[in-house]
C-alpha cells in the first residue's frame, strides 16, 4: 500500500512538471498534501531514475529535453511579457535586428511591433514574423532553410549563409539553459543559428526567463564575454551571477534578489529601472 502511494504521488510530481517546468518543495508538499521531507525524499529518488533534476529548493523537468514550441507559448506568460517590457527599451537606437527563434522572443517581437518603428528585422522564425507583420513599418526579412516543425522556424546551411550577408544592431536570442560558461540551447540547429547572429550582431541579449538558470544543454552558442545583455524576470544568483559578472555582461531584471558583486569590477543592472551600460 505504502508504495502503491509513492509510485501515485511520484506520478503527480513527473505530471506536474510536464505542465510547470519548475517547482518549489514547499509548493510540492502543499499540492500533495504530504511534508517537505516526503516531498525531498521522493524528488531525489525520481532524479536517481534520470526523471527530473533536482534543484536548490525544488525540481525542473528533466534537463535533456525541452517541451515543444507550442507548450513553451503557454508556459510562464507573465515572466516573459515581463522580459518583453524590458528588453525592447534597450533597442531604442536600433534600426536592423536579429531575432531568433523560440516562445520568449515571439513576446518581444510582438512588444517591438507595438512600439518600434521603421526598423528591419532578420529572422529565422515564422512566429517571430508574423506579430512582427502587425506594424507595416517594419520590414521583416525571412531567411530561408530547412523548416523544423519543432520550432516553426528555419535551420541549415542555407539559414547560416544567409545571415553572414547582413549585419545588425541587436541580435536578440533566446535559450533553454545558461550556465557559468555561457547560454545553450537544446537544439544544435538552432544554436548554430544563434551563434550565427551573435557573430553578426554588433551587440547581444539574451532574453530568457529564471527557469533557465544552472541548466545544461548541449550547444554552447555563446559564452557571457560575447553577451552584452541578459534580460529576465528574476536576476541570477550564486556563481552564475558571478559569471555574467565577471564577463561585463548586465543583468536587467524586473525583480531582484540577493546577487553577488561583480569580482572584476564588470556591471550588473538587477533593477527593472536599470538598463545596460553598453545600450
Amino acid at each position: 500500500m505504502v508504495s502503491r502511494k509513492k509510485a501515485t504521488r511520484q506520478r503527480r510530481i513527473i505530471d506536474a512538471l510536464s505542465t510547470q517546468p519548475t517547482l518549489r518543495v514547499g509548493d510540492l508538499a502543499e499540492r500533495l498534501d504530504v511534508s517537505t521531507e516526503t516531498v525531498r525524499r521522493d524528488l531525489d529518488e525520481l532524479t536517481r531514475q534520470g526523471h527530473i533534476s533536482r534543484t536548490y529548493g525544488g525540481a525542473v523537468r528533466r534537463l535533456s529535453l525541452e517541451p515543444g514550441l507550442n507548450e513553451r507559448h503557454a508556459l510562464l506568460v507573465p515572466q516573459r511579457e515581463a522580459i518583453a517590457r524590458l528588453a525592447v527599451p534597450l533597442l531604442a537606437e536600433a534600426k536592423h535586428i536579429m531575432l531568433g527563434s523560440g516562445a520568449t522572443t515571439v513576446h518581444v517581437a510582438r512588444r517591438i511591433a507595438f512600439q518600434m518603428n521603421n526598423v528591419t528585422v532578420l529572422t529565422h522564425s515564422f512566429g517571430v514574423a508574423t506579430v512582427l507583420s502587425l506594424n507595416p513599418t517594419i520590414t521583416v526579412l525571412m531567411a530561408p532553410g530547412v523548416y523544423d516543425a519543432r520550432e516553426g522556424a528555419m535551420h541549415g546551411a542555407q539559414t547560416l549563409r544567409f545571415l553572414e550577408g547582413y549585419r545588425a544592431d541587436w541580435a536578440i536570442l533566446g535559450a533553454s539553459g545558461l550556465k557559468e560558461d555561457g547560454a545553450s540551447d537544446a537544439l544544435i540547429e538552432a544554436a548554430e543559428v544563434y551563434a550565427a547572429m551573435n557573430r553578426r550582431a554588433a551587440r547581444t541579449m539574451v532574453v530568457a526567463d529564471s527557469s533557465k538558470f544552472d541548466q545544461t544543454f548541449p550547444a554552447i552558442y555563446a559564452t557571457w564575454e560575447s553577451i552584452d545583455a541578459l534580460v529576465t524576470e528574476t536576476a541570477p544568483r550564486g556563481t552564475l551571477a558571478q559569471a555574467i559578472a565577471n564577463a561585463g555582461t548586465s543583468v536587467n531584471a524586473e525583480t531582484t534578489e540577493t546577487a553577488p558583486a561583480a569580482a572584476s569590477g564588470g556591471p550588473l543592472s538587477t533593477s527593472a529601472s536599470q538598463t545596460s551600460a553598453s545600450a
